[in-house]
């Protein structure tokens, strides 16, 4: 059987040897040792105890407590799935607790409520609607009676006035720090991404150009136009072949001194802001330098994530016009650039790091279009007669006999 062993500090000293005389409270100091020492041998005792209970009722090559510990693995995988499920908390909108608990707050609520929607609500959505048709407009009228280099200045500058447009329509209060944005070849933007709008916050200081997922309805129209004024690059996520367009036309639009800063968000897809999930490394393997852009939003004033396959933009872009406000930190930080000892792999690790750093989320080693597909049946099949068959040997012998 297993022997429990003191500390080397808590053995007993050899007979006849005598405390020094200068060294008062000694013996107060190996008592107290050997009272500790005392407890952590009733703690293995009784484990060993507990062992032996077992095998006499198991028996002896039964014996329960080796058993649990084989099934510790998969019952922390278990565990682990369950309470820390880091993947799905990272497109969970924020729960935001009840305040209006009582009678004088209740009052308070409802005035709020008729603020919102019966007062700010049709002053934002008149201001964009309003805002929309003569952008269109202007637009329309630039884009057919002037020709180079001015049509281009005036679409940027229209586009650019637009965004600001709508950071009105949510009361937006934007903080920026750090240095505007320039045009410059080689160059790219990366940032954090929550929504759309943070596209819309960023080009309202300065117009970037962008690479975004084609959308359909009235957002498909504006990226159709807008957008393309501006040399945006848009993609569809299921076609191979675009994405072999988009690493060129990335290369191109970096290298070319006339374009706008390009901005892209290296996740690709929307997080809820809590985390970040891993970087695509096509925006690291430009060869060029890399400006990260860390945003972080206020959630008391409004809910801000995006999550495309519960809501339309539409619906999401009246759900923050009726909030009070949307409040945020935009941070421009240093260029950086890919060290002799990195992949493109650790170029954009490092950079997520210093993003989720400077705003305060939590980076999470998964791959954000993991929402986007279901795991096949044939690999979740074969995952669960995996944990089975590691059940199965962890059950006692059927009457006794370790053959059956």
């Amino acid at each position: 059987g297993a022997r429990a062993r003191l500390p080397h500090h808590a053995r007993a000293m050899p007979r006849g040897a005598k405390d020094s005389p200068d060294k008062g409270g000694e013996d107060e100091f190996f008592a107290a040792e050997s009272t500790r020492a005392s407890e952590e041998v009733e703690r293995v005792t009784s484990g060993i105890e507990l062992e032996r209970e077992a095998s006499k009722t198991f028996g002896s090559d039964t014996a329960i407590l080796p058993r649990l510990l084989d099934a510790s693995g998969v019952l922390q995988d278990a565990a682990s799935a369950i309470i820390d499920d880091t993947f799905n908390a990272c497109f969970a909108f924020s729960d935001n607790p009840a305040w209006n608990w009582n009678f004088y707050l209740f009052p308070l609520w409802c005035v709020g409520v008729v603020l919102r929607y019966l007062v700010l609500f049709p002053i934002r959505l008149a201001w964009i609607v309003t805002c929309t048709l003569l952008f269109i407009g202007v637009f329309t009228l630039i884009h057919n009676v002037t020709r180079g280099k001015l049509r281009a200045n005036l679409e940027r500058d229209l586009v650019h006035l637009y965004a600001a447009c709508f950071v009105i329509s949510w009361t937006g209060v934007i903080k920026y720090h750090g240095p505007k944005p320039t045009q410059r070849s080689g160059h790219v933007y990366v940032a954090n991404h929550t929504s759309i709008i943070d596209y819309i916050m960023l080009c309202q200081v300065s117009p970037f150009s962008s690479i975004a997922q084609q959308n359909k309805g009235w957002l498909g129209l504006i990226q159709n136009t807008a957008m393309e004024a501006i040399h945006c690059i848009r993609f569809n996520r299921t076609e191979s072949k675009d994405r072999e367009m988009v690493q060129r036309r990335l290369r191109e639009h970096v290298a070319n001194p006339d374009r706008l800063p390009l901005l892209i968000f290296p996740e690709g897809t929307c997080v809820n802001n809590e985390y970040c999930v891993m970087f695509k490394k096509g925006a690291f393997d430009l060869g060029c330098k890399v400006c990260p852009i860390a945003i972080k939003y206020n959630k008391i004033f409004a809910e801000t994530f995006w999550h495309s396959r519960r809501m339309s933009f539409t619906t999401y872009l009246l759900k923050l016009m009726t909030s009070w406000a949307v409040v945020a930190d935009v941070w421009y930080m240093e260029p950086q650039e890919m060290q002799p000892d990195e992949d493109s792999i650790q170029f954009a690790e490092r950079v997520r790091s210093m993003i989720c750093k400077q705003a305060g989320i939590k980076p999470v080693p998964w791959d954000g279009m993991l929402k986007y597909y279901r795991p096949s049946p044939k690999m979740t099949e074969k995952r669960r007669a995996q944990i089975a068959s590691n059940l199965v040997k962890l059950l006692p012998p059927k009457d006794g006999n370790k053959n059956d």
